[in-house]
């Protein structure tokens, strides 16, 4: 019973949804602009942080990019245009998911040229393994190794 009980207040907390540092002095009285600027808020790194949405984070400079977007947003800018203020402003970083562009192309392309050299070094292998036939194999026990190994395995204990 406790295990049920402990496996359903895991699954509670797992489906809440996750916390948001936003304070309500924050929040825009447009409910559309609001969600544009969360939206936003989830693409942008917290400079402290690092790993963290500003959405997410409860730095005080996030709280700050988090009003600056907000306050680009009142003032008419798109989506994009806020982004590019930003990257203007803080560099390539302060986007969560960086842009592709040829300063990005090594980060976005190197984890898939790493799995297919990984991927394809392991076929080159198993494709040599195959054609020369041999397995690895250890070498045939020595008579006094199995000797040794018979003894081991007896159920009788050996006396000193």
């Amino acid at each position: 019973m406790r295990r049920m009980m402990a496996a359903f207040i895991a699954l509670v907390l797992l489906a809440l949804p996750a916390a948001h540092a936003v304070q309500p002095d924050e929040i825009m009285p447009d409910p559309v602009k609001e969600s544009r600027a969360r939206e936003l808020s989830r693409e942008l790194r917290c400079m402290v942080c690092q790993n963290q949405s500003i959405d997410d984070s409860d730095a005080p400079l996030a709280r700050d990019l988090r009003l600056l977007v907000r306050e680009r947003i009142a003032a008419g800018d798109s989506n994009s245009q806020v982004l590019d203020f930003l990257v203007a402003r803080y560099g390539e970083f302060v986007l969560l998911k960086p842009r592709f562009e040829l300063q990005t192309l090594l980060l976005w392309l190197l984890g898939p040229v790493l799995l297919i050299g990984g991927g394809l070094a392991l076929w080159l292998q198993i494709r040599r393994r195959s054609r020369t036939g041999v397995d690895v194999q250890a070498p045939p026990l020595t008579p006094d190794e199995k000797a040794r190994l018979a003894a081991l395995m007896s159920d009788e204990p050996k006396s000193p």
